[in-house]
This record gives structure tokens, sequence and C-alpha cells, in this order.
């Protein structure tokens, strides 16, 4: 009787010592992982997959703004009852306040590329401060505004500078706390090279916050 041969069934590695798919490197610890990406199904994301997320992001930003921008200047060509705001000077106070979070955010950086991971750090922290500060500026500015009976109601004008320095404002809150996040995993970030994608990331809407509100800004004084 012919004996028939049966091939034996290839092994299958156990979890304990299985290896991970071609491009995983072994990093599940956090929310930016490996490459600097969050987990997805387990494995690393590319880095460029975050950055171009972020690019498309700012983009619906831009014609956010574009489309207010557009609004107020045909609002104001086509009424007779545009009445005159005067700009609260704490604002120029905090454009200086941001423009620095942006240096600051820059030397933290650059720290972390020289591997001072505690100037790293401090930097960072120095940068959520700034950014929280120009917040309570914001808040300031329209108390101000507030004290002498413009609301935002009051005329269009008004309307309008609400409208633009609330919308930014809540955009940067969305940077800041993406900040405190980052600043929080900053002893991490700063042992795995690879996970500095977050401060990266940040980097760019951050800045990007700073150049739109110098444009709110001009925009304001030339419309208002």
């Amino acid at each position: 009787m012919a004996t028939t041969l049966i091939p034996p069934k290839p092994k299958t590695p156990s979890k304990a010592g299985a290896k991970p798919p071609a491009g995983d490197n072994g990093f599940h610890g956090g929310w930016f992982d490996g490459d600097g990406g969050p987990q997805s199904h387990g494995w690393s994301v590319p880095a460029h997959t975050y950055r171009t997320g972020m690019w498309m992001a700012l983009v619906a930003i831009v014609m956010l703004f574009a489309s207010f921008t557009s609004v107020m200047v045909v609002r104001r060509g086509l009424s007779n009852d545009w009445g005159s705001t005067s700009l609260p000077r704490v604002l120029y106070l905090n454009t200086v306040i941001l423009v620095a979070s942006s240096l600051t955010l820059e030397f933290s950086r650059r720290s972390l590329t020289r591997g001072r991971a505690g100037r790293f750090a401090g930097w960072l922290c120095a940068t959520v401060a700034l950014g929280v500060a120009f917040v309570g500026g914001q808040l300031a500015a329209w108390h101000e505004l507030a004290s002498h009976g413009v609301y935002l109601a009051s005329n269009p004008s008004s309307s309008f500078f609400y409208l633009l320095t609330a919308a930014h404002g809540l955009h940067l809150l969305g940077g800041v706390a993406a900040l405190g996040y980052v600043s929080l995993r900053a002893r991490s970030i700063a042992m795995a090279r690879r996970k500095r994608t977050a401060v990266d990331v940040t980097a760019i809407y951050w800045h990007f916050m700073d150049g739109l509100w110098i444009y709110i800004l001009v925009l304001l004084m030339a419309r208002l």
C-alpha cells in the first residue's frame, strides 16, 4: 500500500516572539509613536501623512477666513450703517506676545535637535504660557469694548471684530491644547527622535496661527 506523505505545517511564531511587519519599529506606547504618527490598527503611520493632513486643515482655515474677509468687504461697501470701532490697545501687546511664542517654539525645536531635553521642555512650557496669555489678552480686549458699550450687535463693524477675533481665538485654543499635549510628553519625545513629528506638526499650526493673527489685525485696522 502506498504511503501518502503529508507536508508539515509551517511554524507560526508565538505572539511573544512574532516579528512586526516591515516598516514597524516596535513603538506602541503613545499617541505619536514610531515615526511620529499615532497608532493605526497597531502599526505606526508615516510622518508625512500627518503633515499632509495638517496642510489640508490649514487650507480649510484659509478658505474660512477668506470668506469672512469677502463678506466684510462687501458688507461695508453696500451699507450706510457701518460704524467705527476703535481697536483696543491690548491687541498690539497680544501681537507681540504671539510673535514671541513663535520664537520660543523655535527655540524649543532647536533644543530638541541638539538633544537638550531640559531646554526643550522649558521653551515648550514658555510657549504654552504665552499662548494662554494671548487668549487672556483677547478676553481683556472684548471686556474693554463692552465697557464702552460696544457689543456684538452694536453695528456691523463691531460684529466683524468679534467674529474674526473669536474665530481666531477658538483655533488658537486648539493649538494651545496641542502644545500642552506635547509638553506632557516632552521627555518621551526627547528620548525617541522619531516621535518629533508631533512637535513639527504642532509648530506648523502654531506659526500659521501667528501669521493669521497679523493678517486679521491689519484687516481690522484697514476696515474698522
